[in-house]
């Protein structure tokens, strides 16, 4: 049996039952346009539990290594500006998370979380390279004795909600959840220049499988 991340508990009952109502409308419409309503209706419940499923997974943990924080696409790999927090020079490596995929959101290192914060921001999609810095996103720096890295959750065109559980001074363990995306979008990891990326543009990978990096 699948599990269902907590953050589906309110949105998958209020989607069925506004789908319930849309369906019995359409049959008392025409009952031909109420199947065919059931049969889309049908369709989305199941992309609505397929969204929220939490799959369980075995997390290898390594101080020398960067795990992918979800799952997704590599879209992008860039040395950038971060002003923010490190205030140099980073490698960025962008996963991006399609409405199809898992949405659990995972620390790619263990360690103290030294800085979390929110920021308001626009809804550009999410391959646009301007929602890096533009749209709404949570920014969360985690540091242990090998290295320090940055992790944006960043908000595309369908994804309005961003949710993250850790502060400022939690301990916390590679692989570990410490966040979720409703619905689809990306995430930016912001490594050392040091870095040895193991990942190329195109690649899949897995939240807490995967290896992004090496120090």
């Amino acid at each position: 049996m699948v599990k269902l991340h907590r953050e589906g508990k309110t949105t998958i009952p209020i989607s069925i039952l506004v789908i319930a109502l849309l369906v019995a409308a359409a049959y008392w419409i025409h009952p031909v346009l109420g199947h065919v309503f059931a049969l889309a209706g049908a369709v989305l419940v199941f992309l609505v539990f397929n969204f929220f499923r939490n799959p369980t997974i075995q997390v290898v943990e390594d101080d020398t290594k960067v795990l992918a924080p979800c799952d997704g696409k590599v879209v992008v790999i860039e040395e950038v500006e971060d002003n923010i927090y490190f205030n140099d020079k980073r490698m960025q490596v962008s996963i991006f998370m399609s409405p199809l995929n898992v949405h659990v959101n995972r620390n790619p290192i263990g360690g103290v979380i030294k800085f979390a914060k929110y920021y308001p921001g626009k809804y550009l999609m999410a391959f646009n390279p301007k929602s890096s810095e533009l749209n709404e996103q949570s920014y969360i720096v985690a540091e242990n004795e090998k290295l320090a890295v940055g992790y944006k959750q960043i908000a595309g065109f369908l994804a309005r909600r961003i949710i993250y559980y850790v502060k400022e001074g939690d301990v916390v363990k590679q692989g570990e959840e410490f966040g979720f995306i409703k619905f689809g979008s990306r995430i930016d990891l912001l490594l050392p220049l040091s870095s040895n990326i193991s990942v190329k543009l195109g690649d899949k990978v897995k939240a807490g499988i995967t290896v992004v990096a090496e120090v």
